[in-house]
């Protein structure tokens, strides 16, 4: 369950990430400081209030919830689908800071020497633009995927603690240590700590090799 919904979370977050990262980093509009905040929200606020906010935005008296439940047949609160939402939401800040960082860094003659042969601007950041930004891009995803797994707060409120339905790994944990069961929450904690360490070093590793 941890894994599948930290894959599937990261995989949107990326796709996101990158697409809102080039905006910001070559759109010229109104509105950029803002957009950059909202994503950036996730990262500063407590993990419960941007769960407040989820249940708020998603839960059955919302028109979203109304529509979903009226399109599925069933609430998209306390399911896996609420579990990747959260944790793509907590994610997606990672992939776009890193991603538009990289993107900026980008050398300016690469891309104009594609616009004066003559290619669409989708193109050039297809075959120019996001090829040498993929070292950064790659150490926002690797953090990305390490928060999806983490992510607790807003996953506890929006998805609940079901085992074998929306349980994850750290809402394992929280239970083992409710229930005195040390050794399990050590166990769960311990994998937890290395996956963050290996994705802080992979993104170290990428960081030095772009500079």
């Amino acid at each position: 369950m941890t894994l599948r919904v930290a894959s599937i979370a990261s995989a949107i977050a990326t796709v996101l990430g990158i697409a809102i990262a080039y905006l910001l980093a070559k759109g010229k509009f109104r509105g950029r400081a803002l957009i950059e905040a909202i994503v950036t929200l996730p990262i500063v606020i407590p993990p419960t209030v941007m769960g407040y906010f989820l249940l708020t935005a998603l839960g059955v008296n919302s028109a979203f919830g109304r529509a979903w439940e009226k399109l599925t047949g069933s609430a998209i609160v306390f399911t896996p689908t609420a579990a990747v939402i959260a944790a793509t939401i907590a994610a997606l800040p990672f992939v776009v800071r890193a991603s538009r960082a990289a993107i900026e860094e980008v050398d300016d003659r690469a891309e104009a020497a594609m616009r004066v042969a003559g290619h669409p601007e989708w193109k050039v950041a297809l075959l120019v633009t996001f090829p040498l930004a993929r070292r950064g891009i790659l150490a926002g995803v690797a953090l990305a995927g390490a928060r999806a797994l983490g992510e607790f707060g807003a996953t506890v409120m929006i998805a609940g603690n079901i085992p074998g339905r929306t349980q994850t790994l750290p809402i394992a944990v929280f239970d083992s240590v409710q229930a005195g069961d040390i050794d399990q929450a050590r166990n769960g904690s311990l994998l937890l700590v290395g996956i963050a360490i290996a994705a802080l070093i992979a993104m170290t590793v990428l960081s030095r090799r772009r500079s």
